[in-house]
């Protein structure tokens, strides 16, 4: 039987008064939830440590599944996941995108269509100081647009532009005033079960 290749991108790190640590622990769970499963196999990546851009190239292509865990800084991805992505993308041309899919013949339709990352998919789990209300409550900040919707948005089609499918998405809201942590970790065990009988 052929394993189902986890990769989990940890895009936390140490930077001003955000520590990293809750990102670190959705990796440790992933860690303890596929360990016993003979059925999965997992590699990892933190940004907190440094990487080789091919090696990371390498972990994309072996992937079945992504797992991205990400606190969101300023409302986008912390500045080390973006220099990430923009250099493990650009090294991966023609292994992981070929083109923008557009041709010469017609370059006004078909944008976003060469990516060879298909019958692959991905996850995401984003962390918040900003309450779940923010997004949903009429006159509140987020103008009732949901993450996925409004500030992952470009994160997605990122996503899609290779090739990867969307599978799921769960948001950690509310972290820095008031974490409820273990209450947070009991959802993403939860999550887990529900992507990966």
């Amino acid at each position: 039987m052929k394993k189902q290749h986890i990769f989990v991108i940890n895009a936390g790190f140490p930077f001003g008064h955000s520590p990293g640590r809750f990102n670190q622990s959705l990796l440790d769970i992933d860690l303890d939830f596929f360990a016993p499963k003979e059925s999965y196999e997992l590699q990892y990546t933190k940004l907190s440590e440094e990487y080789d851009v091919e090696t990371e190239v390498q972990k994309f292509l072996w992937a079945d599944t992504i797992i991205y865990h990400m606190p969101i800084w300023w409302f986008h991805m912390p500045f080390r996941f973006k220099e990430y992505i923009d250099r493990v993308f650009t090294k991966g041309h023609g292994r992981i995108y070929t083109s923008d899919g557009r041709s010469s013949k017609n370059p006004k339709v078909n944008y976003g269509t060469g990516g060879l990352m298909h019958g692959r998919n991905y996850l995401i789990t984003t962390s918040w100081n900003a309450p779940k209300e923010a997004f949903e409550w009429e006159g509140e900040f987020f103008q009732q647009k949901s993450v996925d919707e409004g500030a992952l948005f470009p994160f997605h089609r990122m996503n899609a532009f290779v090739g990867l499918e969307f599978k799921g998405s769960l948001h950690f809201h509310d972290i820095e005033k008031n974490a409820r942590a273990e209450e947070e970790f009991a959802n993403y065990k939860a999550f887990l079960k529900q992507h990966f009988a």
